[in-house]
């Protein structure tokens, strides 16, 4: 059977990612030096695979076709689309997939009445490229892609989420191969874009940025559902309800109190990180 052997959940932040090419300026210094953490806690567990849980910015999904949820399985995806070349630097590529273990979390979740959707033909944008690029800069580890709705109102529930991170954990460890797999979520703490709150040099709410990593560090997964519903997320920032994704890895890491939670304050905002050790 398959082995979840760790969680990671962190930013995607694309301007950050464009800045980090002219060097590191000392407000991200704490930043890299947590990506580089990271990256060589991933090198160690030496995962098969990456499940990644992330939000399309409406660039492959529209509102027109809107899931809640689902599920890439093709064996090479595209990752970057031209509009992110342009504006972040982000270089277009392919990206290998898994698409045994993308199916079995497919079937697994449509018999557990979890509906998900699927394709077989997704392409990535930063959410899902700019935490592979830290983690795995090579990308030669293959991934099966989660997509979540976290962009387009209405959202699932931040319980939903927590459903879906439980879901994801129990599939991933009834798979039939022995593949070790890492779940990584990718997302925002309190983060405004394009509104007056927008790259302030502090967190546009550090209140709920703290109470976030709270959640995390003590493995408060009630406390993180129930603080997190759509207008509190909204009050915090307009793009704050990607939040939701990292509720789907504490639910998936069981919990647990992650074994580093950290908001580090930037131009940006508070970027985070947050990495669970699993038994």
């Amino acid at each position: 059977m398959a082995h979840l052997v760790a969680v990671a959940g962190l930013t995607h932040n694309p301007l950050m990612w464009s800045t980090l090419r002219d060097g590191v300026p000392p407000d991200l210094e704490t930043t890299v030096e947590l990506a580089d953490a990271f990256r060589d806690r991933v090198v160690a567990l030496a995962p098969d695979v990456i499940v990644v849980v992330a939000s399309d910015h409406l660039h492959m999904l529209m509102t027109a076709n809107m899931p809640a949820f689902m599920i890439g399985k093709a064996p090479s995806m595209r990752a970057v689309h031209p509009s992110e070349e342009r504006s972040f630097g982000l270089t277009p590529t392919s990206v290998k997939g898994d698409p045994g273990l993308g199916r079995h979390l497919l079937e697994t979740g449509l018999a557990r009445s979890f509906d998900y959707a699927f394709s077989d033909e997704p392409w990535l944008d930063h959410s899902f490229v700019v935490p592979l690029l830290f983690l795995n800069p090579h990308l030669d580890v293959p991934i099966v892609p989660v997509f979540t709705n976290a962009n387009s109102p209405p959202i699932p529930p931040a319980a939903r989420f927590a459903q879906l991170g439980v879901q994801l954990a129990s599939a991933i460890s009834s798979a039939p191969s022995d593949a070790r797999v890492l779940l990584v979520g990718s997302g925002h703490l309190a983060f405004e874009l394009g509104g007056p709150r927008q790259f302030l040099g502090v967190s546009p709410d550090r209140e709920f940025d703290m109470a976030a990593i709270s959640w995390m560090r003590q493995g408060d997964l009630d406390a993180a559902v129930s603080g997190s519903i759509f207008d509190r997320l909204t009050d915090a920032g307009n793009e704050t309800y990607q939040f939701l994704n990292f509720i789907s890895c504490l639910a998936a890491a069981g919990s647990r109190p992650a074994t580093v939670a950290a908001g580090p304050e930037s131009r940006f905002g508070a970027l985070p990180f947050f990495w669970w050790d699993l038994p």
